[in-house]
């Protein structure tokens, strides 16, 4: 299980929350799902995947859990067919903006590593049902809150990692704010929202989150002035 897995479900349980329908948008290895803790206590779990590969492991994975519901597709704003990319751990749809994979690693789109995948609205997999989200599909994470049905009281979202923010930030920071969802919490690259009231978050946990948003700031205004630096460079040697 990834730290990142591993620090919510224990802060969750820390807060004597239990969830009784989730669902992750952006599984990639099975023994990775931010959701595993909670599938092994038997919790009802919609996984979604849009790479085959990852889908064979998830389902060899997941084979013998009967609380366990696995869709192969990607998850977009429209219904039908889309073309995705393989890079490594981060597969993403080609035709989004940025992705991490672009963003960190100057990932350029290769024919080799695309390929084509099912792409569904998330209405027509969320009843209204989900009390737990999370959502990891480098970059395109908005268009499943865009369509999303369920008001979870949980709800994670990857919106930042290293040099990356999430291309619709602020429709997601919008969105939350909006239909009543606080930040409780920020890791490497996602930010843990709740419901108001859903339980408090206490004064060491805002602190935190201030802290991790300023580490975050600092690091992207560290790229800003690399890229300064290197444009100076290159002016004095075009001279």
């Amino acid at each position: 299980m990834n730290k990142g897995a591993i620090r919510l479900y224990f802060k969750l349980k820390k807060k004597n929350f239990k969830p009784g329908c989730i669902c992750e948008v952006g599984v990639y290895l099975p023994e990775e799902s931010n959701l595993l803790g909670f599938i092994k206590d038997d919790i009802d779990t919609t996984l979604v995947e849009a790479d085959p590969e990852y889908i064979k492991k998830i389902r060899n994975y997941f084979s013998d859990r009967k609380n366990v519901k696995i869709i192969e597709a990607a998850i977009f704003d429209y219904h039908g067919k889309i073309e995705l990319c393989r890079r490594e751990s981060s597969t993403f749809i080609s035709q989004l903006e940025a992705s991490p994979a672009m963003i960190n690693d100057n990932y350029q789109i290769n024919d080799p590593d695309k390929f084509m995948a099912d792409s569904l609205l998330f209405d027509e997999i969320d009843e209204g049902k989900f009390d737990l989200i999370s959502i990891d599909i480098e970059g395109a994470e908005w268009y499943v809150i865009k369509h999303m049905i369920s008001r979870p009281e949980i709800l994670s979202v990857e919106t930042h990692g290293k040099y990356y923010t999430n291309p619709n930030i602020k429709e997601i920071m919008s969105w939350t704010k909006s239909n009543g969802y606080i930040s409780w919490y920020k890791d490497e690259s996602d930010t843990v929202f709740i419901k108001k009231g859903v339980f408090i978050i206490s004064l060491i946990e805002q602190f935190q989150l201030k802290l991790k948003n300023i580490s975050i700031c600092l690091l992207k205004s560290k790229k800003v002035l690399k890229r300064m630096l290197q444009l100076n460079h290159y002016s004095r040697r075009k001279m």
